[in-house]
């Protein structure tokens, strides 16, 4: 494993569509974190609710810490991330961070994942290893969905990582730059699926961190039958797609 730096120039990729009950509040934790240097990506998809008037807001009030990203229209998920992480990679970043705008995952392990990328290459977190759980306020069917999903992807794809499906990441730079992030095709939440499976085929080395995933207080979920159905099939593309990239 290559050295690491003690503190690496931290980007957090956040990609919004109809975040403004969520935004000021997360940004506000986040910029205050105890990590130098640090700063914050929003990628937002012209949310009709005005999510992005207000990042950039916190551009004036955060001079030289957030940057905003200002899409079309809603483009999703997968796209999304990949523009905020080839942009956090051009702007020098040394690990980045994804994460949702809504809350559900914790900023306070922001800093614990990013302390074990000095022993891997992605730090993952996640709510199915020892220590992990969701929301107990979560309707059974979410939990059962979330978890049928997870064993679904890990079985077909042979994932050695408990939570496959989970969106709170901490990657190393060169992990990122040696991914072929252009060959990505998914845009809903199979995106989490098919970046840990490459990761996994190229011999990246992962580390899971237990966290508890807490349901939106505000705003709508993202989830639909759409994703879900787009997700279900994906994991067997991937299978053909990457059955040459190996480490």
């Amino acid at each position: 494993m290559k050295n690491f730096a003690d503190n690496p120039h931290l980007t957090i990729v956040i990609p919004t569509y109809n975040e403004a009950e969520n935004l000021p509040s997360l940004a506000q934790i986040l910029l205050n974190l105890p990590h130098a240097p640090l700063d914050l990506l929003v990628v937002d998809d012209n949310s009709p609710d005005g999510t992005g008037e207000i990042a950039e807001d916190l551009i004036k009030g955060f001079p030289g810490r957030v940057s905003v990203i200002h899409r079309q229209g809603k483009l999703g998920l997968g796209t999304a991330y990949i523009t905020g992480f080839c942009h956090a990679l051009q702007t020098g970043a040394q690990a980045i961070c994804q994460m949702d705008a809504d809350f559900s995952h914790p900023p306070a392990k922001i800093l614990e994942l990013v302390g074990v990328l000095k022993d891997c290459d992605v730090a993952m977190g996640s709510r199915y290893v020892p220590g992990g759980e969701v929301d107990r306020n979560w309707p059974m069917w979410r939990k059962g969905l979330s978890a049928f999903g997870n064993v679904y992807a890990r079985s077909i794809l042979r994932l050695p990582v408990k939570d496959a499906t989970g969106g709170f990441r901490v990657w190393r730079r060169a992990t990122l730059a040696g991914m072929p992030l252009e060959r990505i095709r998914s845009n809903g939440y199979a995106f989490q699926v098919e970046m840990a499976y490459i990761a996994y085929r190229l011999g990246y080395k992962f580390r899971e961190i237990p966290f508890t995933f807490i349901d939106r207080q505000w705003g709508t979920s993202k989830m639909s039958f759409r994703i879900q159905r787009e997700a279900a099939v994906r994991v067997w593309r991937m299978l053909y797609e990457y059955r040459n990239i190996i480490a």
